[in-house]
């Protein structure tokens, strides 16, 4: 029993620490994002890599996630004759949950992975070190431009998934269904407000902050060797799921709690 008790507390205080470091760490590197000097090329490079290249994964999840909505809105509404609402549930849930959900999942998947593997490789061969040598701050110019290009990306990421989404409910429940295309978009657009997108942009804002500084972390403090590299890239994936899970709740919580 007393060693039960002891194994709770030392996890405890492993994860106050953590909190407390990761803490330290995005409070540091908001700092630099807003201290001279600026490096636009790197900022640029981390928006194409983010932004343009994460297209095509987020418009096929998107996509084939709103045609599947559709099928089983369908399925189960008709149990209650009530077909005509599929149009409004889909356009619903892709833009509050689906799509910057999927988004965030996808995008932590491809570019968290990325950014730990990057700088952890730097950190094993001690590049962040030569730059501490040349008076380049790592913090200034590593991690800065990746949680800005994070936060700006992933809200249009998600807007155009949300589009790619609704257009795959569409697609089914014009053709597969039977649904007369005005009605069905009339439908879309009937119960639709401008608080719904919102929501799902405010969500992409913080999903895209929180995996930047994931990936940034973990490749940041990664150990020696290969293990320690491939240890943390695992780790940035798996946080910043857990961690975009989480704020979805949180964001959630705070628009529509009362």
């Amino acid at each position: 029993m007393h060693g039960f008790v002891q194994n709770i507390g030392r996890t405890a205080l492993n994860f106050l620490a953590a909190f407390g470091r990761i803490t330290l760490f995005s409070v540091t590197a908001v700092r630099w994002i807003f201290t001279p000097p600026y490096y636009w090329q790197q900022l640029l490079r981390q928006i194409i890599d983010i932004g343009y290249f994460s297209l095509p994964v987020v418009g096929l999840t998107t996509l084939f996630s709103g045609m599947v909505l559709a099928l089983q809105s369908y399925t189960g509404f008709a149990r209650f004759s009530a077909e005509d609402t599929v149009a409004t549930v889909v356009v619903l849930s892709v833009t509050r949950e689906l799509g910057p959900v999927l988004a965030g999942l996808m995008v932590a998947g491809r570019i968290g992975a990325s950014m730990a593997a990057e700088i952890g490789t730097m950190r094993v061969t001690d590049q962040i070190d030569a730059l501490d040598t040349l008076s380049t701050r790592p913090m200034q110019y590593l991690v800065a431009p990746r949680l800005l290009a994070g936060t700006i990306c992933l809200p249009f990421l998600v807007l155009v998934g949300d589009v790619i989404g609704v257009f795959g409910g569409y697609l089914v429940g014009v053709y597969r269904l039977g649904f007369n295309p005005s009605i069905y978009l009339a439908r879309t657009l009937e119960y639709l407000e401008v608080s719904d997108v919102t929501l799902g942009l405010v969500k992409a804002g913080v999903f895209g902050f929180l995996i930047a500084l994931m990936g940034c972390y973990h490749g940041y403090h990664s150990g020696r060797g290969a293990q320690g590299v491939g240890r943390a890239t695992t780790n940035a994936v798996v946080s910043a799921s857990i961690l975009i899970l989480i704020a979805n709740y949180i964001v959630t919580t705070m628009f529509f709690g009362g």
